[in-house]
């Protein structure tokens, strides 16, 4: 669902940010004193060509994949004036919300005691107005009549960020969000991190103010600053998840340690829902820190255990996200969204939404619903999809997309039904595909001697 983005393909000048490949970016991550943009610390990188050494270092933003949305840039090695860097400070503290969340809290107590006819919300700047302000606004378009309905669900009320290069913003379709919701209930989870889901958050919150037995409580965590205007700081922060960054510094930082200390036997997970074209090393850093920091408000340690992650990607990046962690595994249920054209539930073949659950708990204790066509695999000890065959050379249930998955012998795998074995390439591929050249160097890393699908980068840990 939520915020900032950053690409990780193709090609491009030293400023946009791509991933690694035969003249592409290798992230570098965080560095210690790493100047700021208005998305907070920028991360390095560095631009790899093929075959030659590594390139010249840079600092580029962590949230925005176009420089048109956030230009910064900076070479590792130069050297900043004093004047470049106070002109920098300003453009930072200009490009920060017009409010603080304290302000807007204040904002949304006063908005409340309006009557339905004096409540309106401005379209053009996405904030809700107080009669002072109307006149400000007067040439806008705005909503009026706000009732508390649609206060409760602001990601409706909110108009979704989907410029895919920046924020990528889709959210939940309400299957995908109540069998989520249902599922924590029924694992036993009492407190949520909703990190870049919003609409999970929202009807975490919604619930607990009508239902007085309700106990779980949610703590967002998002880029988007627009939510501030509905939630108090103990339920939102504004972060970035691609650099672990809180803008409301320490204060920030201790709600989210806060939410993270387990009392009375209250478990905590984290759900998250990142922009599919966010670099997995900088996420994956991220997430890693916020294990480390739920690891610390337990006095008597978690002996070896970590902090239970729901982490929602589409399937093709699963190797990449189980180098990073190894303890996870991908569950079948295919996560459906609202306002994507392509990422819903039920479709057939290519059609199918690629989005799926990564998580380090149990498979077996993840239930899927048999209604809507999963079943449970004895063997594997998991729920699958039912076109998820089990292959007995594999001995597992191989498909990642739903369909039926065919074994080649020759590639010693399961593969796609649309593949067929490629005598040249030595692998199975779609049947009109061109052949890979392992002189090319490989599309992953840049290397040459091996290809894209057997590149060494590629494999599990």
């Amino acid at each position: 669902e939520g915020g900032g983005n950053m690409a990780d393909s193709g090609e491009g000048d030293p400023g946009s940010l791509r991933g690694p490949g035969a003249g592409g970016l290798a992230l570098l991550g965080l560095a210690p004193g790493a100047p700021s943009c208005p998305h907070g610390p920028a991360l390095l990188f560095v631009k790899t060509s093929q075959g030659q050494e590594e390139g010249r270092r840079f600092y580029a933003c962590s949230a925005c994949r176009d420089r048109k949305d956030c230009n910064f840039f900076q070479w590792e090695d130069e050297k900043v004036s004093e004047t470049r860097l106070a002109a920098r400070e300003e453009y930072n503290r200009k490009h920060q919300p017009f409010f603080t969340h304290k302000q807007n809290v204040e904002r949304y107590k006063n908005f409340v005691l309006l009557p339905l006819s004096k409540r309106r919300f401005c379209q053009e700047c996405q904030q809700l107005l107080l009669p002072a302000e109307w006149e400000k606004h007067s040439d806008h378009q705005f909503l009026c009549d706000i009732s508390t309905a649609q206060l409760k669900s602001p990601s409706q009320l909110l108009y979704p960020l989907e410029n895919k290069k920046t924020n990528a913003q889709y959210l939940f379709a309400d299957r995908s969000c109540q069998f989520l919701l249902n599922l924590i209930i029924d694992l036993g989870f009492r407190r949520v991190l909703s990190v870049g889901t919003p609409r999970l958050h929202e009807i975490i919150q919604s619930k607990a103010s009508q239902e007085e037995d309700f106990r779980v409580r949610s703590l967002l965590l998002d880029i988007d600053f627009r939510y501030s205007q509905f939630y108090a700081e103990d339920e939102f922060c504004h972060y970035n998840m691609f650099n672990h960054y809180f803008f409301g510094g320490e204060a920030a930082r201790e709600t989210c340690r806060k939410f993270l200390y387990q009392d009375n036997g209250e478990r905590v997970i984290m759900v998250t829902d990142p922009p599919f074209g966010g670099l997995v090393e900088a996420l994956a850093s991220s997430f890693k820190k916020l294990m480390a920091m739920w690891k610390e408000t337990e006095k008597k340690g978690h002996n070896n255990q970590e902090m239970p992650i729901f982490w929602i990607f589409p399937y093709f990046f699963e190797s990449r996200i189980l180098e990073f962690f190894p303890s996870f595994s991908m569950m079948d249920y295919q996560v459906d969204y609202d306002n994507h054209a392509l990422y819903k539930h039920g479709k057939t073949g290519r059609r199918q939404s690629p989005v799926r659950i990564f998580t380090n708990l149990t498979p077996s204790m993840i239930v899927l619903p048999e209604e809507e066509g999963y079943r449970f695999c004895a063997i594997c000890q998991r729920y699958v999809s039912s076109g998820n065959q089990h292959c007995e050379i594999c001995n597992s249930c191989t498909s990642k997309d739903g369909r039926r998955w065919k074994h080649c012998v020759l590639c010693k795998k399961c593969v796609k039904p649309s593949w067929f074995h490629c005598n040249n390439c030595n692998c199975c591929a779609l049947q009109n595909h061109t052949c890979e050249k392992t002189d090319a160097g490989c599309f992953v890393c840049g290397k040459a001697g091996h290809k894209r699908s057997t590149c060494p980068s590629l494999s599990r840990p």
